[in-house]
């Protein structure tokens, strides 16, 4: 259960994470499989298992990450190169954090408890994929 300040985190999140965390996985894919369409799909479909960690939806989260693991696999890539990605968005929304909110403790208290949410949430499909 979360508490208030940690919810008004993932409620910020759910505001203006989204293009950031896209911008992030599109450069990481186009990194690792170069540039096309290939690298854009997967990033959508990973910016979406995204917003489901974010929203709370662990059912749709452990779909679509199946759906990624599947995606991955024809790009011979892995659930390594996953976890990978997934710190990389977690150091970039807390740099985004520290430097935004570095005048509000609270809002950022509540950003930085989701994002410690966040993480734990991630733990347990990656080690069952």
């Amino acid at each position: 259960m979360l508490n208030a300040d940690a919810a008004l985190g993932l409620s910020g999140f759910l505001e203006w994470s989204e293009p950031v965390i896209f911008d992030r996985l599109l450069d990481g894919y186009r990194t690792r499989i170069g540039t096309g369409d290939t690298a854009r799909k997967l990033a959508r479909l990973h910016t979406r298992s995204w917003r489901s960690l974010i929203s709370g939806d662990m059912a749709k989260f452990e779909a679509l990450r199946w759906d990624l693991a599947e995606a991955l696999d024809e790009c011979r890539l892995d659930i390594d190169d996953v976890a990978d990605a997934d710190v990389e968005i977690l150091i970039e929304l807390l740099d985004i954090v520290m430097t935004r909110y570095q005048r509000s403790m609270r809002t950022a208290k509540g950003y930085h408890l989701a994002l410690i949410a966040l993480a734990s949430r991630l733990a347990p499909p990656l080690r069952a994929a």
